[in-house]
């Protein structure tokens, strides 16, 4: 992924959430990895909490990332290059869109949707329309336990896969998809998660397109990554790796095979309307 260094980065859009809230109660033994790995792309951790808790305002550790030059002394400063692309996109997209945050944390943070550790992943809560990133997730969880090659456009699908979630919260798709609470490969929940990533690739076919974007080139190399988290976190992958077999009725995200295929058709079509995974016979 290359980056405009005369590109000027918005760093109203982040926030730091620190270390703040209580303990999140999960579950011993195999149900701990799996719940973990379940919420990895999650959008509303309170599930797993007890109970909602809104962020405190808190210093914005970015406010030194004022170009995409930046970047090349403080890495963290791609965030920022995420998540500006990332919404500049959306804004084109969806009339009156409403902008989101990207808050960063580590250990644990409180938000309109409970109290999440680290454990939780990246997450979306509709509570409070803000993007939870704990910054440790990618070389820990992404790299390390879910075995992707990782890299910066991975980084990105990861955010804009959250950002999708997000679009889902705006247009009511993700109040009727939590209607109902069934899973397996063709539910609400899949659809929902799905439909996040065609949207994640549909923002990455178009985020060179701005001359004034931060994100000036998306290689090959760039879309093999971001395909392959994609497939990292499919729901039958991690199960296999977890309790050794495959339970399709149990799906909360989507197989690997339907990631795959709905982030590459985000991609290949570069339209966002193309992403109804709620359409009849959509899931095949």
């Amino acid at each position: 992924m290359q980056y405009n260094r005369d590109a000027q980065l918005d760093t109203s859009q982040m926030g730091s959430g620190g270390r703040r809230g209580g303990a999140v109660a999960i579950g011993g033994g195999a149900g701990i990895l799996i719940m973990i790995l379940a919420m990895v792309f999650g959008f509303d951790p309170g599930a797993l909490t007890g109970g909602a808790a809104a962020p405190a305002p808190q210093d914005n550790p970015y406010a030194q990332c004022q170009t995409g030059a930046d970047i090349e002394s403080n890495r963290d400063c791609r965030f920022v290059a995420y998540t500006n692309s990332i919404q500049a996109f959306w804004a084109t997209q969806l009339s009156g869109y409403t902008q989101a945050k990207t808050v960063t944390f580590t250990g644990q943070v409180a938000t309109g949707c409970g109290t999440a550790t680290s454990a939780v992943g990246p997450f979306y809560c509709p509570s409070d329309k803000t993007v939870y990133l704990d910054t440790g997730f990618f070389d820990q969880m992404l790299e390390g336990q879910l075995g992707a090659k990782g890299g910066d456009a991975a980084e990105a699908y990861v955010i804009a896969h959250e950002y999708g979630h997000h679009i889902s919260n705006l247009t009511g798709v993700m109040a009727q998809a939590q209607s109902s609470t069934a899973t397996g490969p063709t539910s609400g929940s899949v659809r929902l998660e799905l439909q996040a990533d065609c949207f994640a690739g549909a923002w990455m076919a178009n985020a060179s397109n701005d001359p004034n974007s931060p994100i000036t080139e998306i290689t090959q190399d760039d879309l093999n990554r971001a395909v392959d988290a994609a497939i990292a976190v499919g729901d039958d992958r991690i199960q296999q790796a977890s309790t050794g077999r495959v339970d399709r009725e149990a799906w909360t995200h989507g197989s690997s095979a339907q990631r795959k295929y709905w982030m590459a058709k985000g991609y290949s079509t570069g339209d966002p309307s193309q992403c109804d995974t709620f359409a009849s016979g959509a899931l095949g």
